[in-house]
């Protein structure tokens, strides 16, 4: 019965992301066709490496709310670089990245240096991206996008898309990162236990400040693949993305506590949410109830989480 119950605590919800897609391929037999599994990886791309960001912020018990609103500053600017037909795509990535980057560094300092509690800083920041993307456009879409800008997210390598390609590539980085370096270690220990994190020797300020960071590069390069993507950098982009990454790293197993989480987690619970809005667009299922599905699946995860805290207490 423990080895069972151990099991499930650790495959649960890759049990039930099959269960989902058996279920819909039933109801909707053209689900499971090549080209729409396609699409739903392009599609959670974008949730999964802001996810994988916003995880390690989650595990240090924080949370930031800001991850759409830095998505669509760094696509604007991506954007307003790559107009110019003479400028090399990859120059217009860098920017984009290099403003998640700022974003990120000038979270983490502020959160670190002033303690005030993750939640105000972001809703600040999530105001004030917004707020700059919307300046710098007057409110309108920056399109006319070059052709080696738009490849970086509807183009092809080695026959996989590129979107598809990121995912893999960050996923990689970001289980290397979590799981196999003093980096990953350090995130956990601050969020099982801070004071003991700080009596070991661990440079709190110093890793607070990269795990923001990261989770800003991570919101700049997603919101670069967006941009890409859609050939357009929108102020008004990215609306709500931060839900659904929020929503998948903690459908996959990071605890809102603190101290616990995974990429594999991370990556099972994207695919549980874009299933889910794959799966009810093409029942026909309003967007209305899709919400209401997924903030369902949010608070019965968490409260699965609390049960699991208190159980080994």
């Amino acid at each position: 019965m423990g080895k069972l119950k151990t099991f499930y605590q650790k495959y649960g919800m890759l049990l039930v992301l099959v269960a989902m897609v058996i279920i819909i391929s039933i109801l909707e037999p053209n689900f499971m066709q090549v080209t729409n599994l396609m699409n739903v990886l392009k599609q959670i791309s974008v949730y999964a490496i802001i996810g994988y960001g916003v995880t390690f912020i989650i595990i240090t018990t924080g949370i930031d709310l800001g991850l759409g609103a830095y998505m669509a500053l760094a696509g604007v600017i991506a954007a307003y670089i790559a107009q110019s037909a003479s400028t090399p795509g990859v120059v217009s990535v860098l920017a984009g990245a290099a403003t998640g980057i700022v974003i990120g560094l000038v979270n983490g300092l502020i959160i670190s240096i002033s303690k005030i509690p993750p939640f105000i800083v972001t809703l600040g920041m999530t105001t004030i991206t917004r707020g700059m993307a919307l300046l710098l456009t007057d409110g309108k879409p920056v399109s006319r996008l070059n052709e080696s800008f738009r490849w970086w997210g509807g183009g092809r390598f080695l026959g996989i898309p590129t979107p598809i390609v990121w995912l893999i590539v960050i996923t990689f980085i970001s289980w290397v990162l979590l799981d196999h370096m003093k980096f990953g270690r350090y995130t956990r220990a601050i969020g099982g236990n801070e004071k003991a994190a700080v009596i070991s020797g661990i440079n709190i300020m110093k890793y607070k400040v990269l795990i923001y960071t990261f989770s800003g590069l991570c919101c700049g390069l997603a919101g670069v693949i967006l941009a890409a993507r859609v050939a357009s950098g929108s102020p008004s982009a990215a609306q709500g993305y931060e839900l659904d990454a929020i929503a998948g790293s903690v459908i996959g197993g990071t605890s809102m506590m603190g101290g616990t989480g995974s990429i594999f987690g991370v990556f099972i619970g994207a695919m549980v949410i874009g299933v889910l809005n794959s799966g009810l667009n093409m029942l026909g299922v309003s967007s209305y109830w899709q919400d209401i599905v997924k903030g369902v699946i949010i608070i019965a995860a968490v409260i699965v989480d609390e049960r699991k805290k208190r159980a080994k207490i």
